[in-house]
């Protein structure tokens, strides 16, 4: 869940994936979420059952806990031959052969007639995959009707069509660690999963025109790509990963920003290959590439050819939901953290780094516990910044619960010279969770003139980063500015600002100021035994239980749990199920802190 930005971000611009799963293990908790993120991009994939040489794998429980826990309909397109260490190699159900591993890399293989003691699993494993395939393409549903052998390539262009739609997912088997399974993987990813010609074309808006305009995967488009990801790179800079939609894209070509309206030269284009990169001149649509040079241009940017500006759809990223407070360990290292953090948040968008000017800290912002240790550790790894860092705190919000009406501020100052002199009067109403905040001019007249309004909206909102409990961000209220005054040679945008910072903080004195807390939705897998010890646990943590459903002899519990109480809970649940449960949590809303605990917060705050 930390690093869930990482897995949207790439589902966003991938045609197709390979999912893996553990032959011992099968469907994990983390699979399921990272599958249902696929499932939202609509992104076809193919299962590969890994790990077939370890003891206890099991290839007909893998596929069954794909099919029940993911509720994907399965196709085995191998079955293996042995099993632990009698694995050495798999049968091909399309081609009905035999392929064997003879050393322990995997270097040496080849395909075989079928072991006559398998052939009988075999022939019931390729009329079982060419049923379900048969729907998709006439030829094989023929064969089938017809009870006639049916072509591998028939085979092959159905399992396409299906796995093109999603309808299917295609399920192979191997053993990476010795290269086994390997060679036919990189096979089936050519002969079953998209090309970019394959995808429907991209859909982005006319910056000109307003107006949806449609990209086809064509070299002869215009050009049209979407950042991804953006890295820090030792030896070149900063890297901005992009995938290439429409059109081509020269080395030293300018390019447009459209999401932020500012043009860039792209001084270099770099194809990735894990751990070394590949310099090239130009590149065309369905490429996904690194590109040098683009020093403005963030996470989910447009960039696009600057006579054709198009702004394809942004991409959303989760709030930060935990913040800890960092400073360097000496003088020396002031500077250089402050510039590794803003590298670090421009590589990360659910990574924040605000400075609280009430307590002079520098906070960083995460989505857990993990995601924040990780961030540190590069900073000593990558970056030889050595910090200090303090306790996890909890980002609290403020609001208020009751309308409060006629609220006057007013800012009067009288020197030698020119005075000060601001004067405004609100209306302040809580609006509905999650609104955030909204200002309403309604004066209808010259009691503040017009030059003034923004100032007084301006006031109102550098007031509300601190509000008056504890000093946290105040939030979903909607403020109308019905009255005010005014001086014809004292009155400047300072008063105005002064008067309405006065007024709005006087307004949640009155309006039943509350906190509000972060509630995470939380989902723990774990075996029978256990759920009333973790129920009971939740129960002391202020949860609250949404669901408890079954799967095959392990419980999955969905809970509400308050963020303050989720710290170091990993460590508690393995001791509470022996190890045997995992769980994993995303926010799902700001709720009203209970009273008591709510009084605890505000005399921290105030240092009581």
């Amino acid at each position: 869940m930390d690093f869930t930005i990482e897995v949207e971000r790439s589902l966003r611009v991938l045609d197709g994936a390979v999912a893996i799963f553990d032959a011992v293990e099968g469907v994990e908790p983390q699979t399921e979420t990272v599958w249902r993120q696929a499932d939202r991009y609509h992104v076809p994939r193919i299962c590969f059952v890994n790990k077939m040489d370890r003891v206890g794998a099991s290839f007909e429980t893998s596929v069954e806990s794909i099919r029940t826990r993911l509720d994907a309909k399965t196709v085995q397109v191998q079955i293996p031959v042995g099993i632990e260490e009698t694995f050495t190699g798999v049968i091909d159900l399309v081609r009905m052969k035999s392929i064997v591993w003879y050393d322990e890399m995997g270097e040496d293989w080849s395909y075989e007639e079928i072991p006559g003691d398998m052939l009988e699993r075999a022939v019931a494993a390729r009329h079982a995959m060419v049923e379900k395939v048969a729907d998709f393409d006439g030829e094989v549903l023929e064969a089938y009707i017809e009870n006639r052998p049916v072509d591998a390539d028939a085979i092959k262009r159905a399992i396409r069509r299906g796995t093109l739609t999603a309808k299917i997912v295609p399920v192979l088997c191997g053993s990476a660690l010795k290269n086994r399974g390997i060679q036919p993987l990189l096979e089936a990813v050519s002969d079953y999963l998209p090309s970019p010609l394959d995808v429907p074309p991209i859909i982005g808006e006319n910056t000109f025109t307003h107006e949806d305009e449609v990209r086809k995967a064509d070299d002869d488009e215009p050009f049209a790509a979407l950042a991804f990801k953006i890295m820090s790179d030792p030896y070149v800079g900063k890297l901005t990963y992009f995938r290439v939609y429409s059109g081509t894209l020269d080395t030293g070509t300018f390019v447009l920003n459209s999401t932020r309206g500012h043009k860039e030269r792209v001084g270099r284009i770099l194809r990735m290959h894990a751990n070394h990169r590949e310099d090239v001149r130009k590149v065309g649509a369905g490429d996904i590439i690194a590109g040098v040079g683009l020093k403005k241009t963030t996470t989910g940017d447009t960039i696009c050819d600057p006579s054709h500006p198009i702004l394809l759809e942004p991409m959303t990223f989760p709030e930060p939901v935990i913040g800890v407070a960092i400073e360097p360990k000496t003088k020396m290292d002031q500077d250089r953290l402050t510039e590794s953090l803003n590298r670090l948040s421009d590589e990360d968008p659910t990574f924040r780094v605000t400075y609280d000017e009430d307590s002079g800290q520098t906070i960083i912002s995460g989505m857990g516990e993990l995601h924040l240790e990780v961030v540190v550790d590069r900073l000593l790894r990558e970056f030889q910044v050595d910090a200090n860092v303090g306790k996890p705190q909890v980002s609290y919000r403020e609001t208020i619960k009751k309308p409060v009406r006629g609220v006057r501020g007013r800012f009067i100052k009288q020197t030698g010279g020119r005075g000060q002199y601001g004067d405004v009067v609100l209306n302040v109403e809580p609006t509905k969770r999650g609104s955030g905040y909204e200002f309403e001019n309604k004066i209808h007249g010259g009691e503040v003139p017009r030059e003034y309004i923004p100032a007084v909206d301006r006031g109102i909102q550098e007031a509300s980063t601190a509000g008056p409990l504890a000093g946290y961000l105040l939030v979903d209220f909607k403020v109308e500015l019905i009255d005010g005054s005014f001086h014809p040679v004292d009155s400047s945008e300072v008063a105005f600002k002064v008067a309405a910072s006065m007024a709005i903080k006087e307004a949640v004195r009155r309006g039943d100021a509350v906190l509000l807390e972060p509630i995470m939705r939380m989902e723990i897998t774990l075996p029978d035994d256990y759920v009333g010890e973790v129920i009971s646990d939740i129960n002391g943590r202020r949860g609250r239980l949404e669901g408890v459903e079954h799967h095959e002899g392990r419980q999955r519990i969905d809970v509400l749990v308050p963020l303050a109480e989720t710290f170091g809970y990993a460590t508690d649940l393995r001791s509470l199920t022996q190890g045997r449960a995992t769980h994993h949590m995303d926010f799902f809303k700001y709720a009203e802190v209970p009273a008591g605990i709510s009084q605890e917060i505000i005399a921290r705050a105030k240092g009581h």
